[in-house]
């Protein structure tokens, strides 16, 4: 169940990332794109981001973690072209796009999370 709701979490910022920004684009069925593309950025974001981080943790240690925001924006980008190479959808125009992008989805969800799931520590 968790799963399912952090799931419809990221696909509603999603939403609100590409409503901000004119660099993110959805065609076709939006639902279904942002749906999908919300199931492959997990599954991008679990297969890649820890390779990522361990390769880049020098980078990541110099900027204090700044470079965090560079591979959030990265896998947010990979995640839309692995989309358009399956027909969904789903566009994000460049680097910066991608960043201001991938950094709205990241804030939306922690702040859906906090508001929609219960609180993990308070289970008796």
């Amino acid at each position: 169940m968790r799963l399912l709701i952090h799931w419809i979490i990221v696909a509603l910022a999603l939403v609100v990332a590409a409503w901000a920004l004119p660099g993110i684009m959805v065609y076709g069925n939006a639902w279904m794109a942002y749906g999908v593309v919300a199931a492959i950025l997990a599954l991008v974001n679990a297969l890649l981001r820890p390779l990522l981080k361990v390769l880049t943790c020098p980078l990541i240690l110099l900027t204090l973690g700044f470079f965090l925001l560079i591979i959030n924006g990265f896998t947010l980008w990979l995640s839309a072209r692995i989309a358009q190479a399956f027909g969904i959808g789903f566009q994000v125009r460049g680097f910066w796009d991608a960043f201001w992008g991938a950094l709205i989805v990241s804030v939306v969800s922690w702040v859906l999370s906090a508001l929609l799931q219960p609180d993990r520590h308070d289970r008796r």
